[in-house]
């Protein structure tokens, strides 16, 4: 029988609307207008969008043409990553008063580990309240956390009181909880697996937690075990401070779009310039390279080739992007591209954990 895995107290906070709170930071007019961070073009893409403007439907990744069409009063600004990256930084130095064990996932959102923290507080719950009033006080800010025994209990609990707030699940209730979650609620459950669910009578945690293992497998693939063990609370990823990077990509889309092959290769040169850059500056090569191209009707198509070498190079990439580009004829008129490299020379094997391995639910101490 396997031992107990320890248990862990682990936060995820969330900044709260985070590129278009900080435009309505740094723009007192924008405050409490419904705004969105992107272009305003017919081309253009919401890449955030503040509570205001979201209560009309807007989300990160419309198009601002739909946006605009959901809230006709929507005020439009253009990104300033240097200012995220600025404040994020800045957020990320709070979280290091009390843990080193941070994983970033992105500019506003990270994992804490604070089972064992520099300031000696048995409660990883004060520890979110005082981390988010540090970030209100130091930066003008919101953000929301959750709060359990794993990653992604913690990260499900911090959409729970969005936005300022913050939700805890204690080891003792993590089943309950799980069980009365709604599918949709679950991380890593999107739109088109959410629907696949609803038709194999799957609404909850509980009716997930109904199908064998043999089962999700069977419907949902290699997911099928992942859906299994985490509606049971089994989830033993550990907060890793330095995340491995799998993949540099760059990608463009274009004013108008384009049919001309030979255009393609001018505008997939520029693209593979970029990721070249990038590469150098993470001094990594990569061995799959994936053409991504958006065509003008929105679908989506990759094409990908794995190398029997490691490539870094704007020359070697275009080799293997233009045997791609060429691979077969064009859908459609296109309306963007991108090149991705992954397979990197960056990724160590690591032991994998053991999915078996259960969380004693039932013990008890602070929270």
């Amino acid at each position: 029988m396997n031992e107990p895995v320890p248990i862990r107290k682990i936060i995820h906070v969330d900044m709260d609307a985070f590129y278009a709170s900080v435009e309505q930071l740094d723009n007192p007019e924008l405050r409490g207008k419904a705004i969105a961070v992107g272009g305003s073009s017919k081309r253009g893409v919401v890449s955030a969008a503040s509570y205001e403007a979201r209560k009309f439907g807007v989300r990160s990744a419309m198009s601002s043409v739909l946006a605009k069409k959901l809230c006709p009063h929507l005020i439009f600004v253009k990104s300033n990553f240097d200012r995220y990256k600025e404040l994020s930084q800045r957020i990320r130095n709070i979280f290091y008063e009390y843990t080193d064990l941070v994983e970033p996932l992105s500019l506003d959102e990270a994992y804490l580990d604070v089972t064992n923290n520099k300031k000696g507080n048995p409660s990883a719950t004060m520890i979110a309240q005082e981390i988010r009033q540090k970030i209100k006080d130091k930066t003008g800010l919101n953000a929301s956390a959750g709060i359990s025994v794993n990653k992604f209990i913690a990260k499900v609990a911090s959409d729970i009181n969005k936005p300022n707030g913050q939700k805890t699940v204690p080891p003792e209730a993590v089943i309950t909880f799980l069980e009365n979650l709604e599918i949709k609620k679950f991380y890593g459950v999107g739109k088109v697996t959410k629907e696949k669910m609803y038709r194999h009578g799957i609404f909850t945690g509980m009716d997930l937690k109904s199908k064998s293992l043999e089962y999700l497998q069977e419907h949902f693939g290699k997911s099928g075990s992942y859906y299994y063990y985490v509606v049971r609370g089994i989830h033993n990823s550990a907060v890793k401070p330095t995340r491995t990077r799998k993949s540099l990509a760059a990608e463009r889309t274009f004013s108008e779009n384009i049919s001309s092959e030979v255009y393609m290769m001018e505008r997939l040169d520029e693209i593979a310039a970029e990721v070249e850059r990038r590469l150098t500056k993470s001094k990594v090569a990569g061995k799959t390279i994936t053409l991504k191209i958006k065509y003008s009707d929105f679908t989506l198509q990759t094409r990908s080739k794995t190398l029997p070498f490691y490539i870094s190079s704007k020359s070697l990439m275009l080799d293997a992007v233009k045997d791609l580009l060429f691979q077969e004829k064009m859908k459609n008129s296109v309306r963007l591209l991108g090149i991705s490299l992954s397979n990197l020379n960056n990724e160590a094997k690591k032991k994998q954990p053991d999915p078996k391995e259960s969380i004693d639910v039932q013990l008890k101490f602070d929270f």
